[in-house]
């Protein structure tokens, strides 16, 4: 098969059917062959190494062999924040996970600049049977806590890397629970959080391998959503320690993406229910503004049925879905395609007032004089989802401003998210002073990425890396990573699809949900690329409708087949019915 082009080249030429399982070997042009198969070695020793492990900085608390079927993947999110005090759930139903052995500790155990005890929390989960592979799992949100290391995948996946064979370390990046209000404002735990936790953990957990199977692993992998999309990026361009990189809704520009929340909060505020308060999402006994009034579930519904009343057949068939997502930002405009409301607001229509506030949160916040803050987001019928609502409106007043205040801001402090100057809080992004001298940009986003050209040392030694984003994020834009994928293609010279591949998921909320097919696997894909060097082109995805056993998305619309499939594209290919077959199935459908 030919290598689909790059996006740079979209407009130069059209683009052949692929079959769903189409892959293509790199061209002649690109040197980079495939690193070779890693090779598994049988668990060596468990319990003994709570006594026998010894690495610098770090202490190990307990390591206990785990039954199969102890652990079970069901598929929950894993960048959703969690309560205050509350630790991560272990997964229940699902496929049972086989025997492995649990090792728990923790690295840089110190006393902070602010009296409190810091220290950088881990488990790794060694397979009875291993592949021969390591996986860092990213985690979410703001860390925090040490969620259980199966290796997570993003959206609604019934397997993950620990299933697979995989070592798997999990970490809290630095801090955990009760610190996480205040971790931003101790220096080094916003090093660790934003960078170093990872660059620390990485040598550490290859030793441990090492001691468990009596080798280390041949192949290492990073991955992760959201902020575990973040940090994957990051270290790709910091470290590059890994082999390959699944890079998931990426918050690489997380700092811009919070303010333009608070942005987004004050567009909303003076057309919400004035007064009206809802239950903060961390902590059930406060209350924080509610802003949904201001763009009701029943007409976020209204809007998102005008998308798919102009875009659904963009793809060649009318299924409910918008797999022509850029085609779609030109086919739509949300002023002249949803009625506008000559009277009182009834769920059918949209005043003039919300109208402007819906484009211009669309279009990308931007300060008075003119300054963009971070992106547009495209348009999407996922905009009608639960989870879009939470992060516009919940979220923005209760976690954004915790991030921003706390973390990314030099000096830091708290503040009113609904008046806060949002002028004057950009360049507390960039500022450092005597006590931070590393900004929350410089800390936090990718180092070169506004010119990634960097990445070419992974490209030329064979490391692969592929990035998936649900369009209908609402806090981290699909346009955002589509945008730093075009950078990279022109970074090196149209030849970024030799080592980097962007796969959009059309209805797809933050790392999962929404009326889309988010149940996937990326991982194994993106093994076979690094390892034999089969690119990928197109991936089988499948709703999570009733009865689904990684558990069911209660977004999938009633219309749709409880397991419809659909492949996810490669960009710039676009999933297009092939024009016969059943509607319901992935095979029907080509990368086009």
């Amino acid at each position: 098969m030919k290598r689909s082009p790059s996006p740079r080249r979209l407009a130069l030429a059209a683009i052949p059917a692929l079959a769903l399982t189409a892959c293509s070997q790199m061209g002649p042009a690109h040197k980079a062959g495939p690193s070779g198969v890693a090779k598994g070695a049988a668990l060596q020793q468990c319990e003994t190494l709570a006594t026998s492990f010894r690495h610098d900085q770090t202490a190990i608390e307990s390591a206990t062999v785990v039954a199969a079927g102890t652990l079970r993947l069901g598929g929950h999110e894993h960048s959703r924040p969690l309560p205050q005090g509350a630790a991560p759930a272990q997964p229940t139903g699902g496929n049972p996970v086989a025997e492995h052995c649990l090792v728990k500790g923790a690295m840089h155990k110190r006393k902070g600049s602010d009296g409190r005890d810091y220290a950088i929390g881990f488990e790794m989960r060694l397979p009875k049977a291993w592949n021969g592979r390591f996986y860092y799992q990213g985690n979410g949100g703001l860390d925090g806590n040490v969620r259980p290391a199966e290796g997570a995948l993003g959206g609604g996946p019934l397997t993950g890397a620990l299933m697979q064979g995989f070592a798997v370390i999990s970490s809290d990046a630095g801090h955990s629970g009760p610190q996480t209000p205040y971790f931003g404002l101790e220096p080094q735990s916003r090093l660790d959080y934003g960078y170093q936790a990872v660059a620390k953990l990485t040598p550490m957990a290859k030793a441990l391998i090492a001691a468990a199977y009596g080798k280390g692993p041949d192949r290492s992998y990073l991955g992760g959503c959201s902020n575990g999309g973040r940090h994957a990026m990051v270290e790709a361009a910091r470290g590059q320690a890994y082999d390959g990189y699944l890079v998931g809704a990426p918050g690489y520009r997380l700092p811009n993406a919070a303010l333009a929340q608070l942005w987004g909060a004050q567009q909303w505020a003076p057309l919400a229910v004035p007064g009206a308060t809802t239950q903060h999402p961390l902590n059930p006994t406060a209350k924080i503004p509610d802003l949904s009034g201001a763009f009701t579930k029943a007409e976020r519904q209204l809007v998102a049925d005008a998308i798919l009343g102009k875009c659904d057949a963009l793809d060649g068939a009318k299924d409910g879905m918008v797999q022509a997502m850029q085609a779609c930002q030109t086919a739509f405009n949300v002023k002249t395609d949803v009625p506008t409301c000559s009277g009182d607001r009834n769920g059918s229509c949209l005043s003039a007032a919300q109208k402007d506030v819906v484009a211009n949160v669309f279009a990308g916040g931007r300060t008075s004089s003119g300054q963009a803050i971070y992106s547009a987001f495209p348009f999407d019928p996922g905009l009608a989802g639960d989870n879009w609502g939470t992060w516009k409106f919940a979220n923005s007043v209760a976690l954004d401003p915790l991030s921003v205040g706390t973390v990314f801001s030099v000096p830091p402090g708290m503040f009113d998210p609904l008046k806060v100057d949002i002028n004057a809080r950009l360049p507390m992004f960039s500022a450092t002073n005597e006590v931070y001298r590393e900004s929350g940009l410089s800390l936090m986003t990718p180092p070169g990425h506004e010119n990634p050209v960097n990445l070419a040392k992974l490209k030329d030694r064979g490391a692969k890396m592929i990035v998936y984003h649900g369009v209908a994020d609402a806090i981290f834009s699909a346009e955002d990573t589509r945008q730093w994928m075009l950078r990279l293609d022109q970074a090196l010279g149209g030849k970024a699809d030799s080592f980097a591949r962007y796969f959009p998921v059309p209805g797809m909320a933050h790392c999962s949900g929404g009326p889309s097919t988010d149940q996937f696997d990326l991982l194994s894909p993106l093994v076979k690329w690094v390892e034999q060097g089969e690119a990928p082109q197109a991936v089988k995805a499948t709703a999570r409708g009733v009865g689904n056993p990684g558990g069911a998305n209660n977004e999938v619309p009633a219309s749709w087949a409880p397991n419809r499939s659909r492949p996810l594209c490669a960009y710039p290919t676009v999933a297009t019915y092939k024009g016969s077959g059943p509607m319901e199935d992935a095979s029907s459908f080509a990368c086009r």
